[in-house]
């Protein structure tokens, strides 16, 4: 039975997702110095190789026979199980977003384990806590040690973990004793991003909601997160309202995020979306309603019309970079 814990990869095929690292600098504090982690790629792939620098990263586990496009939680399932059973993994680990999300519930199910999620502190092997009740609360958990766990990672609650000049190793994966159901299979992936920051790890966020009025006017905030370089999001009201699409959704049923500057163009600020932001760094909130409780969290309110506003603000931004490119 091995001491490590393992943690189950996010990537793109280019580079690994931020929140692995997070999710490695978790794992760090169950068991130091000794995390493997599995990665759907080749052992000289860059997912494979940053995978290894990651400080406290021991063993990578590569898999290079699974497409990441076409990777289903039933096949990265199927893969993963052998490992997991082979070498006696107590702890198993992702991040959570959407893959993660996708891939950890299926994976406790398989091993028939019980599964917790959003951990957002640990405080040993087997005690650990997760917000409740839209993050106004803390649920302190303690899990049996017999079975073992899977776990997901609140991202925004960890940073990530550093690098080192000393890599782990890198092997294959056991091959799977069983092939993958064929019941699911990915059909296309489509992603209204474009080239933007991704929303769950950027530094800054533009965040639009319902007081924008349509999604035609949801455009000012793509325009105005582009200018000063910045991911995009939507409340849960602008998501329903048909003005940006559902993966733009930040909040306890969305994405959580915790980029060092929030901006909050008509966004009302209900429970739900509050849980999603309460780890931001700045917050900056924009809107006509001076009883919107955005305002009782935000460190800057504006009180204002946005589209008089939005204008004067792109504009200063532009002027500012522009006068930092001069000095530099």
């Amino acid at each position: 039975m091995t001491q490590a814990s393992l943690v189950v990869a996010d990537h793109d095929h280019h580079h690994l997702n931020p929140a692995t690292a997070k999710t490695v600098a978790a794992a760090s504090h169950l068991t130091p110095n000794a995390v493997h982690i599995w990665v759907s790629a080749a052992p000289d792939a860059p997912p494979a190789t940053e995978a290894a620098q990651l400080a406290g990263v021991t063993q990578v586990w590569t898999t290079a026979d699974l497409d990441p496009e076409q990777a289903t939680a039933t096949s990265v399932a199927t893969h993963v199980t052998p490992l997991v059973n082979e070498h006696g993994y107590h702890h198993v680990l992702g991040p959570n977003t959407t893959f993660g999300k996708d891939v950890l519930p299926r994976l406790a199910a398989v091993l028939g384990r019980p599964m917790v999620t959003d951990l957002s502190e640990i405080f040993d092997t087997w005690r650990y806590s997760r917000p409740i009740y839209a993050g106004n609360a803390t649920a302190h958990i303690s899990a049996a040690s017999a079975s073992g766990i899977v776990a997901s990672i609140r991202t925004a609650s960890f940073t990530e973990a550093g690098t080192t000049e000393q890599p782990g190793c890198v092997s294959a994966a056991p091959e799977p004793t069983n092939a993958p159901p064929e019941h699911a299979r990915v059909v296309t992936r489509q992603s209204s991003g474009g080239n933007r920051p991704d929303l769950q790890n950027a530094d800054r966020v533009v965040v639009g909601g319902r007081g924008l009025g349509s999604a035609a006017n949801f455009e000012r905030v793509f325009e105005f997160a582009d200018a000063i370089g910045a991911a995009v999001g939507a409340s849960r009201a602008a998501v329903d309202a048909d003005y940006a699409p559902n993966e733009f959704q930040v909040g306890q049923t969305g994405r959580i995020i915790a980029p060092s500057l929030y901006i909050g163009l008509g966004v009302s600020g209900a429970i739900q979306h509050l849980a999603g932001i309460k780890d931001a760094g700045t917050i900056v909130a924009i809107n006509n309603d001076p009883d919107a409780p955005i305002f009782e969290i935000a460190d800057i309110g504006l009180v204002a019309d946005l589209f008089e506003v939005l204008p004067r603000l792109q504009t200063a931004f532009g002027a500012a970079t522009t006068a930092q490119c001069e000095v530099g």
